[in-house]
């Protein structure tokens, strides 16, 4: 019974992790056993704003607790949307939405993405930040990406 729920809870942990794609990686500290401390760069596309890809750099820890999937990564992430193509929205959008989420530690701390909708400008801003269960971080980053004029956005 163990077994089977551990398998459980692992596969589900994997399967949340991953939602973007990983476009390079640079090594920042070396270790002589287990993989190099280093920083990712991962893509993802906005689920509900077709043209908008953001590229989210983070950290990532290495050593033998990130080969085996136990380290806290830190907090520290930075974001970047830009439009790749016509901007085009899949159904109503709400005000402010979770777009993106991936695990920075195996229980504890989760890297997100939102986005805030400002009517009043015609425009999509997004904030990366890490929580945590007790304490989340006060570090993020923001960006924005410009809804073209003559495309009302459609919130709910």
């Amino acid at each position: 019974m163990f077994v089977r729920t551990a398998c459980f809870f692992l596969l589900s942990l994997a399967a949340g992790s991953a939602l973007g794609e990983t476009v390079g990686e640079v090594d920042t500290v070396f270790k002589l056993i287990g993989p190099d401390h280093k920083i990712v760069v991962d893509v993802f596309d906005d689920p509900k704003v077709g043209g908008v890809s953001c590229y989210l750099s983070r950290a990532k820890t290495g050593g033998i607790k990130g080969a085996l999937g136990i380290a806290e990564d830190k907090a520290e992430a930075s974001v970047a949307c830009r439009q790749v193509g016509d901007i085009r929205f899949n159904g109503k959008l709400p005000r402010q939405e979770e777009v993106f989420t991936e695990r920075a530690s195996l229980l504890f701390k989760r890297i997100r993405v939102v986005r805030m909708a400002d009517a009043k400008r015609n425009a999509l801003v997004y904030l990366v930040y890490s929580d945590r269960l007790i304490e989340g971080s006060p570090q993020n980053s923001v960006t924005v990406v410009p809804v073209p004029a003559n495309l009302p956005m459609p919130l709910e």
